[in-house]
């Protein structure tokens, strides 16, 4: 085997084997699209001697989709969706807290925690239908075609989300 041919097998493994690493180390946040967001208060928990709430966010990553393109419909000049609606998955931000909570009764301490996942969110932007003054080519008038009023609409946006939450109280930290 010839020093070039192993140098390019060389390099073929090299982008391989630094691919399968890369992929091996895609976190879990970019894989359901939010970014993780901690609050960090541990410097004001240590100089003030208290038990402060954990907080934590998650950002979504808002993702586009394909519009769906112009549909030609028979008897118009003009496709259907002049300027087509463009869908975006993305999410309503999440929020995690978990507050100390003094018991009554006891040196102990309950906590009391909120918990607001990330929710799913789809949109779709509006849109714009318009048709033309004008109708098809009227073979009774020579091929000219027959006069109308222009016709224009907004399509609608659409927002769908099922935002939950959970609030509870239970024992430790």
């Amino acid at each position: 085997m010839k020093s070039t041919t192993r140098g390019t097998l060389a390099a073929v493994i090299t982008c391989v084997a630094a691919a399968a690493g890369a992929a091996a180390c895609v976190t879990p946040a970019a894989a359901i699209g939010t970014v993780p967001v901690p609050v960090p208060l541990d410097g004001v928990e240590k100089s003030l001697n208290v038990e402060l709430p954990t907080i934590g966010g998650e950002i979504p990553l808002p993702t586009p989709g394909a519009p769906e393109g112009p549909r030609f419909v028979e008897g118009r000049l003009i496709p259907e969706r002049v300027v087509p609606q463009l869908p975006v998955a993305a999410g309503l931000p999440g929020v995690g807290l978990r507050a100390p909570l003094p018991e009554v009764l006891g040196n102990d301490f309950n906590h009391l925690g909120l918990d607001a996942p990330a929710s799913d969110l789809r949109t779709l932007s509006p849109g714009l239908a318009l048709d033309a003054p004008l109708t098809a080519p009227n073979p009774d008038r020579f091929g000219l075609p027959d006069l109308r009023t222009p016709q224009a609409g907004v399509l609608t946006p659409v927002l769908q989300a099922v935002p939950g939450a959970d609030l509870g109280v239970g024992e430790g930290l």
